[in-house]
């Protein structure tokens, strides 16, 4: 077997049977699929037994969140390879074919993201692999953009992880997921980190899934969802950053944070992201840094490089789609 599908599950029996079926119409066949269920609570343990024995099940004995359940898939899966998929998605039948070509072309590749596709808007993209900018906001890249665009391979920052591939050796080198994130931004950081060592993450246009989105947590904003990814935005930076980062990017980040809590404010979710915000201040020393090695320097300016670029990108892109509006 050359890839473990690590599919993990917190009350989502009525996804299973879409994404199962579709993994079962692959053209590639070197895989075997590993679900990790966060205690469920709707059946979903008594429903992949009946309808689905031949898959390995790991139950766990409450919910830790998404970090730590594809940890332990990736700690229990024994392929060069592993796919992390959300199980609100269907996959195209090429697409581990796919996934797998795209990140056997270099050992430094760690991270390939798949193009993904709004379920009930197959006309419209929802990631085309993660950007993240100066201001500390990290963006789903292509995400509303009709499907016509995002067509050649390129690297992006990092791979969204509801459907993409890992190769699972670098991870005994740079650390897994981070479980404090619980949830939102632990994709961000891990591929983060990663560049920190000198790998890569791609973005393959020709490996294509169908994503619901927000299929655990219910809609795209709500309190729990804004209060952990602001937490975790604190904790991203303050540990992949070396102190000198910091201070040099303080006044965009700062002002980055101010915007959103502004939009929170209208939203109706500021309690919720100044709550968050002051939650990753008071625990930032619980957090472990990546540590400074004077060997990665230039992967630093490399990636601060990046984070103006992607700023810049993102500047653009989002008064162009104002200005289209219009």
């Amino acid at each position: 077997m050359d890839v473990t599908i690590i599919i993990p599950n917190y009350n989502g029996k009525h996804f299973m049977k879409p994404c199962l079926d579709s993994l079962e119409h692959q053209t590639f066949t070197r895989f075997k699929i590993l679900v990790v269920d966060n205690a469920s609570t709707d059946g979903s343990l008594a429903y992949m037994k009946e309808h689905y024995p031949d898959i390995k099940v790991i139950a766990l004995h409450k919910n830790y969140g998404f970090s730590k359940a594809v940890n332990v898939g990736i700690r229990h899966a024994d392929t060069p390879y592993v796919i992390l998929l959300n199980n609100d998605t269907t996959v195209d039948p090429h697409y581990i074919e796919e996934m797998v070509k795209a990140i056997s072309r270099s050992p430094r590749i760690f991270s390939v993201s798949s193009k993904m596709i709004q379920m009930y808007h197959p006309e419209l993209i929802d990631s085309a692999g993660d950007l993240y900018t100066l201001i500390g906001w990290g963006i789903c890249r292509g995400s509303g953009r009709p499907i016509t665009n995002y067509n050649e391979p390129s690297r992006v920052f990092t791979a969204c992880a509801g459907a993409a591939i890992y190769r699972r050796s670098v991870f005994h080198k740079i650390g897994c997921f981070d479980e404090s994130h619980f949830a939102y931004l632990e994709d961000i950081d891990v591929g983060y980190r990663a560049k920190i060592y000198g790998y890569q993450n791609l973005y393959c246009p020709s490996a294509l899934v169908y994503h619901v989105g927000s299929g655990t947590s219910g809609s795209k904003y709500n309190s729990f969802k804004v209060r952990l990814s602001a937490r975790n935005s604190v904790y991203l930076n303050y540990k992949n950053m070396p102190f000198i980062q910091l201070m040099i990017n303080i006044l965009p980040l700062t002002a980055g944070y101010f915007i959103k809590y502004l939009f929170f404010v209208k939203t109706g979710f500021g309690k919720d992201y100044r709550e968050g915000v002051m939650e990753g201040l008071k625990t930032l020393k619980a957090q472990k840094k990546v540590p400074f090695r004077l060997k990665h320097l230039g992967n630093y300016f490399l990636i601060e490089a990046e984070l103006i670029v992607n700023t810049f990108a993102y500047a653009r892109d989002w008064f162009t789609r104002k200005l289209f509006k219009k």
